[in-house]
């Protein structure tokens, strides 16, 4: 009868270490790899009053919270039985809302930086704006949401541009003929960021549309709206001012306002595209046979 060969404990032990490190490697490398897309932001994130550009928000923010400790404690609390914080500190996971698909919700926040959802809890415009003041990187710059006032540089909330509310025009019960003017009264600029404009209803002939109409030059993108539309799915909502807005260049001006030529000064001679035709002077051109050959 053959006898056992003694089990080598050593080597044993060995290759349990090698698979132990091979699949420490593979959790390291699953956790960092969900640490990466954590860190990427969404476009449609909404930052505090006073934010800087999101790339230069990303390079400065050093994820302190003080910002978020500040809305946390602040005198204009809706509901005082408890703290309802407007800004919070983006975790891991938070891009799951409880209402998924019901509204605008960022899909990736950078982790550790400061956002707020309308739908969920707006910006309740407080003056003293509490939550920019303790920045101390220049991530929230007062200088964004300052205006002069006797004299002096002040805080001013209305000077805050989180975003600019925009409104879709086919579930907006507004403009099926249906009167609602919740985000119109719910507005702080009211009059102001959302007027309400009246048309005639060409459907009954006897009554008019109560259309809410935004400005974005007005505009804060508290959010106070999106907040308070009736709709399942909010027909108005506040998205960033980057992604929501066009960029006319300096090709394009309003002649009938003063402020518009200013944009002007400074500016290199616009590039004009040269062709056969162009090149001919109005009395050449018209005096061409080719003219009729056309």
């Amino acid at each position: 009868m053959e006898k056992k060969k003694p089990v080598d404990k050593e080597r044993r032990k060995f290759f349990i270490k090698i698979l132990q490190g091979l699949g420490m490697a593979a959790l390291g490398g699953s956790i960092w790899g969900g640490y990466v897309s954590e860190a990427k932001t969404d476009e449609v994130v909404l930052r505090p009053p006073g934010a800087v550009p999101e790339d230069e928000f990303i390079r400065k923010c050093i994820k302190c919270g003080m910002c978020v400790e500040a809305c946390k404690n602040r005198e204009n609390n809706p509901d005082r039985t408890k703290q309802t914080s407007t800004l919070r500190l983006a975790a891991p996971g938070d891009h799951r809302p409880k209402e998924e698909g019901k509204y605008i919700y960022p899909k990736k926040v950078a982790i550790g930086t400061p956002y707020f959802v309308p739908r969920e809890i707006p910006c309740y415009m407080c003056e003293d704006i509490p939550c920019v003041p303790p920045c101390p990187t220049g991530a929230l710059d007062p200088e964004l949401v300052s205006s002069v006032k006797n004299g002096k540089k002040v805080l001013d909330i209305n000077k805050a541009r989180m975003g600019v509310a925009v409104v879709d025009i086919e579930h907006c019960i507004a403009y099926w003929g249906l009167q609602c003017d919740a985000c119109y009264r719910a507005c702080p600029l009211i009059d102001e960021a959302i007027k309400l404009e009246l048309r005639r209803n060409p459907r009954t002939g006897r009554h008019a549309f109560l259309l809410p109409v935004v400005y974005p030059d007005v505009c804060t993108g508290c959010g106070l709206c999106e907040r308070a539309c009736v709709t399942e799915k909010p027909a108005i909502f506040v998205l960033p001012r980057e992604l929501a807005l066009g960029r006319v260049g300096k090709h394009y001006i309003k002649g009938w306002e003063k402020k518009e030529e200013e944009r002007l000064k400074g500016s290199k001679g616009i590039q004009k595209t040269i062709t056969p035709k162009s090149e001919k002077s109005p009395e050449e051109y018209l005096n061409t046979e080719d003219l009729f050959n056309e």
